[in-house]
């Protein structure tokens, strides 16, 4: 089986969030299963050029868009056993950051006529497509719509992965034609129009033989009207098509064991070298270095969804309370970065903030901490919970999305459950619930059963491969 991964970002090569890492992760995992799975994604000018220094020209040809003709260079390449295909336009990839230009909805809509009209010249004929979020939205609109008629993709099948409903690349009517040389009746027949906009996830998840969310929670959740962000109705009616398949983590590189970028290793068996950990990130935040004081952490962007509103109310009063740490690592909007900075020069024998990000920190911090808060509004997956569960650092989040199916909470009765969970975006119930998970701290039963359960699940990306390849299956013989 053949397939291509459509993505605008990658690990190694760039990311700024989960789809980078899934697009890394996953393309390996599914090699291992016997599939011949390679990716295209845009060559951006901020790639590291160890990486773009390996890129071999295979080509070049031109994408037509509207009286534009436009240069695409397609480049490739082979990392970890990879090939991947670089699409190469310096007007539209050599830019300061990923996204967030005000020609964001050109960019893209270049990118998603150069993979398919490369196809032909790379060569490599996929019997599906897979794309990810609203930037490859249109590949499987424009294959189903306009490169059918030809013989040559009549038989390619396709799947979209939605990421995070909130983006959607919703861009004024004019697009169609001038970005894109389809024709407004495509507009005008709903097929890709919403609120008189053109919508670019609408026309995947309308025109894709598939769709997949990287949760089975976040599945249920974004076909109601809270979660939905206006489109829950268009996914109720594609449900037929809709599954969940929650993310995995690089169980290689989040590894107490073998991590390098933490103070001392350890294991499930063996894990009393946490405690270095914790004093060494103590030390480093200029805390008072005490092990039997417990240490809440936040890897995070810092931002609304991530359920910061709840923190802002209640946090200084679990500070008061309670003998607690908070350690706190992300970047974000400027209220809630002032916030933190408030609190960790208002509580500075407790509270230890770093705003920005640092990837060697992150991995400090899940080793060091014992707690880590996730009150997300919102969380389509979340690698947080995992990365922490391999480290032994304990969840305490609320139920929602792939929170609420990998986060499930302790009977201490009968000694399972693998961390706290809340249901309600409250305040309140958040509080109650880290006061709960702090009094289970020290009971010398409970918690090492606690962290052995953390420890002891399979977050790696074999098992979402599995699911993966299992539809790509079905898609086939369906056909």
């Amino acid at each position: 089986m053949k397939i291509l991964f459509a993505v605008s970002e990658c690990a190694p090569f760039i990311k700024s969030g989960g789809l980078g890492d899934v697009a890394g992760a996953l393309p390996r995992e599914l090699i291992k299963l016997g599939a011949d799975v390679r990716v295209v994604m845009p060559k951006y000018s901020l790639i590291a050029d160890e990486l773009l220094s390996k890129a071999k020209k295979i080509t070049s040809i031109s994408i037509q868009m509207s009286w534009r003709s436009q240069y695409c260079g397609i480049e490739t390449l082979v990392h970890n056993g990879v090939t991947y295909y670089l699409i190469d336009n310096e007007y539209y990839f050599k830019r300061d950051t990923l996204y967030g230009h005000d020609d964001d909805g050109e960019r893209f809509s270049f990118f998603c006529q150069a993979v398919l009209e490369s196809l032909p010249v790379i060569p490599f004929k996929p019997d599906l497509i897979h794309c990810h979020d609203w930037h490859s939205g249109m590949v499987p609109f424009l294959l189903d719509r306009k490169y059918k008629s030809d013989p040559y993709y009549r038989d390619m099948r396709t799947v979209f992965t939605i990421h995070n409903l909130q983006f959607q690349g919703w861009f004024e009517r004019d697009i169609l034609g001038d970005m894109l040389n389809l024709e407004d009746y495509h507009f005008d027949s709903g097929d890709v129009e919403f609120n008189g906009m053109v919508n670019f996830m609408k026309g995947a998840i309308l025109s894709s033989n598939a769709i997949t969310t990287v949760s089975p929670t976040y599945r249920d959740e974004i076909q109601t009207p809270f979660f939905g962000e206006q489109m829950d109705g268009v996914l109720r009616e594609q449900s037929f098509k809709l599954h969940g398949i929650i993310n995995g983590i690089d169980t290689e590189s989040y590894n107490p064991e073998t991590d390098r970028l933490i103070e001392a290793n350890y294991s499930k068996e063996d894990p009393i070298n946490k405690d270095l950990n914790k004093l060494a990130l103590q030390k480093e935040f200029n805390l008072p270095e005490a092990k039997e004081t417990p240490i809440i952490a936040m890897v995070t962007r810092l931002t609304e969804q991530k359920g910061l509103s709840l923190v802002q109310h209640i946090m200084h009063e679990i500070l008061e309370e309670e003998d607690v740490q908070l350690i706190v690592l992300g970047s974000g909007e400027y209220e809630y970065e002032e916030y933190f900075n408030y609190l960790a020069s208002t509580y500075s024998e407790q509270a230890g903030v770093y705003i920005g990000f640092s990837e060697a920190l992150a991995h400090r911090i899940y080793a060091g901490a014992d707690f880590f808060l996730m009150p997300s509004l919102f969380e389509p997956c979340g690698l947080s919970q995992l990365i922490s569960f391999q480290y032994g650092t304990i969840p305490i989040a609320r139920e929602t999305g792939g929170l609420n199916d990998t986060v499930h909470p302790l009977n201490e009765f009968e000694l399972t459950g693998n961390g706290f969970t809340f249901s309600d975006y409250n305040a309140h119930d958040m509080k109650y619930t880290i006061k709960r998970a702090l009094s289970f701290y020290k009971h010398k039963e409970v918690w090492p059963a606690l962290l052995k359960n953390a420890m002891s699940g399979d977050y790696s990306w074999a098992q979402s491969a599995a699911q993966y390849h299992e539809l790509y299956t079905k898609l086939q013989r369906r056909h």
